[in-house]
């Protein structure tokens, strides 16, 4: 059977036809966004096509999920076929929406824009801040808390090691608080299989292809146009 991102064609044809569950795995690990001409790479990972233009920038290009050599790769046709045949609610106003227009319907709702800035203020009140040189209290990227047992003090890789080792069956819908902290991340969405989130979307750095050095206008921006269009 096909895998497309890390799942089954028939998880995805699964997924899709209802418009109230998750939808995750059509997201892009670099850009957090609905895929966007959708690629397969040979090591079995997908981007939008433009971010993998990205990842082949280097000299060296490797995979941005898992750091493999970037050689080939193919459209991801079923993927992109499902994507302009699947729905999701808009988290604003909660109209169902085509996956494939759900880029430009966020941009211009005027209530998900509202849902967007208040979890981006929610989160830079209740998320630890640290002191760069110059530029006063930052969200903190660096360190987070695991979200079903409050455990501290975990950077990226310890969340995902975390994890894997003491909550790979615990099915409770929890707040990522990586991409919480992430200025485009929806700090208010719920993932509704967070354990395997982290395996797809979390087993690289961020810090290899964002710039966090923005202030809060722009961050909120940012959250308006690349904030994570799951359900």
């Amino acid at each position: 059977m096909a895998m497309l991102g890390g799942f089954s064609a028939a998880q995805l044809k699964k997924n899709a036809s209802d418009g109230s569950s998750d939808v995750s795995e059509f997201v892009c690990p670099v850009c957090l966004e609905i895929f966007e001409s959708p690629v397969i790479t040979q090591c079995g990972h997908t981007f939008c096509q433009s971010c993998l233009q990205e990842c082949l920038r280097p000299q060296k290009p490797v995979c941005a999920v898992c750091r493999a050599g970037l050689g080939h790769w193919t459209k991801a046709v079923e993927l992109e076929a499902l994507i302009q045949s699947s729905v999701a609610s808009c988290k604003g106003c909660g109209i169902q929406v085509g996956l494939s227009q759900m880029r430009s319907h966020t941009a211009a709702c005027s209530k998900y824009q509202e849902y967007i800035e208040e979890g981006v203020r929610t989160t830079a009140q209740s998320q630890p801040a640290i002191t760069r040189l110059n530029t006063g209290p930052v969200p903190n990227r660096f360190t987070f808390t695991c979200p079903y047992c409050n455990c501290q003090n975990l950077d990226q890789d310890g969340l995902v090691e975390h994890c894997t080792s003491h909550h790979a069956r615990d099915a409770r819908q929890v707040v990522c608080p990586i991409c919480a902290s992430m200025p485009w991340g929806d700090p208010n969405y719920r993932s509704a299989d967070f354990f395997q989130h982290l395996k797809i979307r979390h087993t690289f750095s961020y810090d290899t292809f964002v710039d966090y050095s923005t202030d809060e206008h722009t961050m909120i921006q940012e959250a308006l146009q690349r904030s994570l269009l799951d359900n």
